[in-house]
This record gives C-alpha cells, sequence and structure tokens, in this order.
C-alpha cells in the first residue's frame, strides 16, 4: 500500500491552495502530495518529520516542502489546538518556458530541490506575513504573492536544510507505519523494546527493522534517539531543571549514554546548547 497521499482541494477560480487548517483539521497523519508547500504555524507546538527529519515545531515556525516529501505535524498534547496557513501549488501553474527565463533562474533552482527547509530570522518573519495576507488575496495579488515568496526564499540564506534526495515516489508504506509512530510519540521517553514494537506490526524483529529503515531511512533506535533529544532541547531551552534531570526525564538511564547522543544530534553538549539559547 502507498503513502498516505493527500488530495488538495482548489477552489474555484483559483490556481492554488491558500487556507487555515485548525483543530481538528490540522490533524493529518504521515502523508504526501503533489504540490509544494509552504506552511506558517499560527498556533500550537510539538514534533515535525520531514522525511528522515525529526524536530520541534512551534508558532511562527515557517517550513518549504518539496512536492511527494512525506510530512507530518504532531501536537504534544492532545488537547493541545493547532493551526497553520498552509500554501499547496503544483510547479506547472508557474510554467514551464516561464521557469526557464534568466530571471526566474533563482526560483526554478529552488523548485527542483527534493528539500524541506526551515526559514529563519528575518526571512521566517517576512514569509510568514506574506502566507497569511496571501491567504485573503485575489486575482492578480494572489499569483504576485507567490511569485515574491518564492523569489524571497529563492534569494536568501536564512535557513536550514533538514532533510534532502528523500525519495519517496517509489516508497511503498504498510498503514503500521503510522501506528508505529503513533505509538513512539506517546511512549518514547519510556523503555522501548524492538519485541514490543515488532509484535505490534505482527512482524518478526528483522523484518520489522528493514521495513522502518526503508520507510523513514534511518533506524528505529536513531528516530527513537531524535525524538528524545528533541524532548530534550525543549527541557533545556525552556525550564532551569538541571541537565542530569533532563537526561532521565528524557528517557535515558546513563548520563554518559544521553551525553554522547546529544553531541551526535546536536554537535554541542547540553550545557553549550543552554547557553546558546539563553544568550539569544
Amino acid at each position: 500500500m502507498k503513502t498516505l497521499i493527500q488530495k488538495v482541494l482548489v477552489e474555484e477560480n483559483h490556481s492554488f491552495a491558500c487556507r487555515t487548517y485548525r483543530t481538528p483539521n490540522f490533524e493529518t497523519n504521515w502523508h504526501r502530495h503533489e504540490e509544494v508547500e509552504l506552511i506558517v504555524i499560527t498556533e500550537g507546538y510539538g514534533t515535525v518529520m520531514i522525511g528522515e527529519y525529526v524536530g520541534e515545531y512551534k508558532s511562527g515556525d515557517v517550513y518549504f516542502i518539496a512536492a511527494n516529501l512525506p510530512h507530518w505535524f504532531k501536537k504534544n498534547h492532545h488537547k493541545i489546538t493547532g493551526s497553520a496557513v498552509v500554501l499547496q501549488f503544483r510547479k506547472e501553474i508557474l510554467g514551464y518556458d516561464l521557469l526557464q527565463t534568466p530571471e526566474m533562474r533563482n526560483i526554478n533552482a529552488l523548485l527542483q530541490k527534493d528539500e524541506g527547509i526551515a526559514l529563519d530570522k528575518k526571512l521566517q518573519s517576512e514569509t510568514g506575513q506574506l502566507i497569511k495576507s496571501l491567504e485573503f488575496s485575489e486575482n492578480f495579488n494572489r499569483m504576485l504573492l507567490l511569485f515574491t515568496i518564492l523569489n524571497r526564499i529563492s534569494t536568501s540564506k536564512e535557513f536550514r536544510v533538514l532533510t534532502q534526495n528523500f525519495s519517496s515516489n517509489n516508497i511503498t508504506i504498510n498503514p503500521a507505519i503510522e501506528k508505529i509512530i503513533d505509538y513512539s510519540f506517546k511512549y518514547y521517553l519510556e523503555p522501548v523494546k524492538l519485541q514490543d514494537i515488532a509484535t505490534l506490526t505482527k512482524m518478526s524483529i528483522p523484518t520489522f527493522c528493514r521495513f522502518f529503515k526503508k520507510n523513514i531511512k534511518k533506524t528505529y533506535f536513531e528516530f527513537l534517539q531524535d525524538l528524545r533529544i528533541n524532548h530534550a532541547c525543549k527541557l533545556l531551552k525552556n525550564t532551569d531543571k538541571p541537565i542530569l534531570e533532563i537526561c532521565y526525564e528524557s528517557g535515558y538511564n546513563s548520563w554518559a549514554h544521553f551525553s554522547k547522543q546529544f553531541k551526535q544530534v546536536k554537535k554541542m553538549t547540553p550545557s553549550s546548547y543552554r547557553k546558546k539559547f539563553s544568550e539569544n
């Protein structure tokens, strides 16, 4: 069975979609679509998966997601309200010949990339406002704003590449992938055994490991590590708890193991990470 492919509805007299999705319509499981997506988070916080990337999202964040790149925004708690303005368009509406012109070189290069990116700093703020404005624009102004947004992103360096070259067109996914991810979001702070996950999917351990690596492009324990380190980062940024306490609250029972994995994922120590955000 193929990945959940979302059909994007485009209103009459429009060539692309831009609308607000709010709880419960904000909640969409692991999926992809043929449209390029730009999304600005307007309410809520939680964990985002784009391709093999796992990280934290919060209100104000803006993401560019290439066509056919699987993604999932998962709220941290079911009682949290999630909301976002989502802009989705097919590259074809911009016109092949137009995209080949010298003036469109940067935008064309952006649209050719199979990437998921997170916008930063001034680019994030400006693009977020433009997307919100586009939602209520009509006629030529809609297309003008779309080109303006793409031009700003394609000529800026204020973004982080989260994932790239994540080939999804030929991926076959069993519905169990959503069950695995959902289970992991619920229990990643507790001891997790491969046998438990394999039993959940009715697979042997070797079959499950191959299955997960094929679909998420990383091992299950690498995925679990990302969830736990992401949780630790939130505690380091938003609380004054001792780092050793954060280690245990993030699903680790060994400081050495936590410290090693944190440095592996974030390229710095937990104390350096906290200092970086306290200075900001």
